[in-house]
């Protein structure tokens, strides 16, 4: 069945009212990426939390919806929300779904984090030659984290070196349940995954399942979050809402616990490090590309 795309360049004040101007239109989804990038290559994706914007000035939006939605009717909801947007500039294509699935195949393919840590697109078939390969296979399609983003790669990389076999963990801002679902593959006992978003949780859910691990993945809204203290916690967001909650996430560590914490660009892990040096030891500061992990042990 052929889909309809809305594409678009907006400022970041607008993306708020715009996005949820399209999902009461109906979109059946929405991807926002940095519309300064020179190539493809260069978009970093990132998930929001709920009223929280992307880091980018000029967003470039893209909508999908059913394939005979009307286009004018969305020209005109868009006009009456943003005047100064020329209608011009929303464009519209005809998206078969052969080519929205090979979209986002043609850019995830198998890749290795660590020493034995491999994350592989839920529809290729690991080879199966290597015995202390942990794979974890993923559908990316319905929340952040595949492992492409420098934020996802740093922390997935210190999961793997981590000792997890019957441990603990908290993964807070699950995402796609990238990072859950690989602690429990590589030995968790239990993970509780956090996401604000509701449509995190169900990726997570179908992620984790399609792993076979979702009897021991626990997914709550923040709200219903206990805060048990975990052997470890692994929280990809952002700066901000890491600052704010330095004094709940060092509740939830057990003494001498691990801690990693990404979502961070250079340059913020400074004052994050002066935070979290309250409660935490032996804290170390991983930089790939513009973004920063820290990690740390919970004294």
């Amino acid at each position: 069945m052929p889909w309809l795309e809305l594409s678009l360049t907006i400022h970041q004040a607008d993306q708020a009212r715009v996005e949820l101007a399209l999902e009461d239109a109906g979109a059946l989804a929405v991807t926002l990426l940095d519309a300064q990038a020179d190539t493809p290559n260069e978009h970093a994706i990132l998930e929001p939390g709920v009223g929280e914007t992307p880091l980018w000035g000029e967003i470039a939006l893209s909508a999908l919806f059913e394939a005979d939605a009307d286009r004018a009717g969305l020209v005109h909801v868009l006009a009456e929300l943003v005047p100064e947007l020329e209608p011009e500039r929303i464009r519209f294509r005809e998206v078969a779904d052969q080519d929205w699935t090979r979209a986002w195949m043609d850019d995830f393919k198998p890749m290795r984090f660590g020493r034995r840590l491999w994350i592989y697109p839920w529809n290729v078939e690991p080879p199966g030659d290597d015995p202390d390969a942990v794979v974890v296979r993923l559908d990316p399609g319905l929340a952040f984290g595949t492992g492409t983003h420098p934020t996802t790669a740093l922390c997935l990389e210190w999961l793997d070196a981590a000792d997890l076999a019957g441990r603990s963990v908290i993964d807070y801002g699950c995402g796609s349940g990238v990072l859950a679902i690989a602690a429990l593959k590589l030995g968790a006992a239990r993970v509780v995954g956090v996401d604000n978003d509701a449509q995190a949780l169900v990726a997570s859910r179908d992620n984790a399942e399609r792993n076979g691990v979702a009897d021991r993945l626990v997914l709550v809204a923040p709200e219903a979050f206990a805060a048990e203290p975990a052997d470890l916690l692994v929280a990809n967001i952002l700066a901000g809402p890491l600052a704010e909650l330095a004094p709940r996430f060092a509740a939830c560590v057990k003494p001498g616990g691990g801690l990693a914490l990404s979502g961070i660009l250079h340059g913020q892990d400074g004052e994050l490090c002066r935070r979290y040096a309250e409660w935490f030891d032996d804290i170390r500061v991983e930089q790939r590309e513009d973004w920063v992990r820290i990690a740390a042990r919970r004294r």
